[in-house]
């Protein structure tokens, strides 16, 4: 019998979770885990319990809330043998998106027991994890306007979450009225890029924008690099063009959007400026670091995701 824990943030997305999660148990006893259930205090204690149950040797760790969630629980399972397994009930769940998965809502209250039994039966697969600053982090890491914005915005009260994607873009161009990019040195695997940039995100999924952007079409969870987006620009009209581009697809042709691939990327800028991480603020500052754990976090997938994986464990 597999022992799994059920870790739940209480105050993720729009809709209150707590009343559903006992729901969950039945499909995973149905599959052989025994079960145990704890609520998030913070991110700092979802990251510390996800941690003790690596070290009580659970065989995952159920995280049910949104993509900073994810990003926290990861940052706990990183380097262990317990695997993370996302069930999504956030206000934006890309990682779920990415792999095909139905977000919890009070419409779809009984998606939680269905991405349950997706993960109940499968093999743990091996993902690559990126460390910004020695913070780990499982989808992006940025500097520039997101950042700047998700500084601005989170935490968010509940309410403005029912909002979430027009308060984001509303809050974004206020933002870009006023902020006009940033003088940035990339460097990439040695190579050095100077210029002067409204974004620079290093990604390791495909989707971006709350998921209405595929930004990197073939990029895989285990390959042992990431792509690194930089968006020239100095105002609100190049931001505006840029998430058109995005959501279209036109960024991949634009010569105002470049890709970097790289194992290990510096950002750095004489002016001080923000940072994110899986859609989290974190301390900024005028240096970013950027290198990868290959494979290093164990996570269920479902079996129809496995095609996001060089090496799917079958």
């Amino acid at each position: 019998m597999r022992k799994g824990l059920l870790l739940y943030n209480p105050a993720a997305g729009r809709y209150p979770v707590r009343r559903h999660v006992r729901g969950i148990l039945h499909p995973l006893k149905e599959a052989g885990w025994s079960m145990e259930i704890a609520e998030t205090l913070s991110g700092t204690h979802a990251t510390q319990t996800a941690h003790q149950a690596a070290n009580e040797k659970y065989d995952a760790v159920f995280a049910i809330g949104g993509d900073g969630t994810v990003g926290q629980v990861a940052s706990g399972l990183v380097d262990s043998e317990t695997a993370l397994a996302v069930l999504p009930a956030g206000t934006t769940n890309v990682w779920a998106i990415e792999q095909g998965q139905q977000p919890f809502s009070w419409f779809k209250w009984r998606a939680l027991a269905e991405n349950a039994k997706l993960l109940a039966k499968v093999e743990p697969q091996q993902v690559d994890v990126g460390l910004c600053n020695d913070n780990p982090f499982l989808l992006w890491a940025g500097v520039g306007l997101d950042a700047h914005t998700i500084n601005k915005i989170e935490p968010r009260h509940r309410f403005l979450k029912h909002l979430s994607v027009p308060h984001f873009f509303a809050t974004t161009v206020w933002e870009a009225t006023f902020w006009h990019g940033l003088d940035l040195r990339v460097y990439a695997d040695g190579q050095l890029v100077e210029g002067h940039y409204l974004v620079a995100v290093a990604t390791n999924i495909r989707h971006y924008a709350g998921g209405m952007s595929v930004i990197s079409p073939d990029a895989l969870l285990d390959d042992g690099e990431m792509d690194m987006w930089l968006l020239s620009g100095n105002n609100v009209a190049d931001a505006l063009r840029h998430f058109f581009d995005l959501v279209a697809g036109r960024h991949l042709t634009s010569d105002q959007a470049r890709r970097l691939r790289f194992h290990n990327a510096r950002v750095e800028s004489d002016a001080s400026f923000a940072i994110q991480v899986d859609g989290d603020p974190m301390l900024g500052g005028h240096k970013a670091e950027l290198t990868i754990k290959h494979r290093a976090l164990k996570v269920l997938m479902p079996q129809n995701a496995l095609h996001l994986l060089k090496t799917p464990k079958r």
